[in-house]
């Protein structure tokens, strides 16, 4: 047909298979049509598709993806320890160098400045990671702390108005 629907002929086998519960794809591979053919002629017959299990899947893959998120958030968390921890315990540094390209190492009992800068680099960009994967609980009410700030600023202005009056007031009229 000109406009993408099947024909008259087919509609009973369409209704059919939607009756049993078939949803759009699966009457497309039975049917051999488009999606596109099965969507517009559902519509013209005035029959819609269940989509309560395309939206369960959607939200369980939703929380499934939310929960691995949430457990690679643990794993960086543990990295930023680790890298953390690792300052305090012996570190052993080695070079390759010279002409002979000799091997060299020294073990220090706490990590010299420049692996404590990279350690706690590591430790940084694994908790920024983590945070963006899963994001820290607002510990604190900011509208509260917003409202708070304005009280003390209130109360900051009404005492220093207060203290203006009382040095008007013991101040002498300066008459001669």
């Amino acid at each position: 047909m000109a406009h993408g629907t099947m024909g008259e002929d087919k509609f009973e086998e369409f209704l059919e298979l939607h009756t049993q519960g078939l949803g759009r794809n699966a009457i497309c591979r039975k049917m051999g049509l488009t999606a596109s053919v099965v969507s517009r002629t559902a519509e013209h017959l005035g029959v819609s598709f269940d989509r309560s299990r395309i939206q369960a899947a959607t939200t369980a893959r939703l929380a499934d993806l939310a929960e691995r998120r949430s457990l690679l958030a643990v794993q960086l968390t543990e990295v930023a320890e680790d890298s953390l921890d690792r300052i305090y315990k012996p570190t052993t540094v080695y070079a390759f160098g010279g002409s002979t390209n000799t091997y060299a190492e020294h073990t220090f009992d706490e990590a010299p400045a420049a692996e404590r800068r990279a350690l706690v680099a590591a430790a940084a960009t694994a908790t920024d990671r983590s945070l963006k994967l899963a994001p820290a609980e607002a510990s604190s009410n900011l509208d509260g702390a917003k409202s708070m700030l304005g009280d003390l600023g209130n109360i900051l202005s009404a005492y220093s108005r207060d203290m203006d009056q009382q040095d008007a007031e013991s101040e002498p009229t300066g008459q001669a």
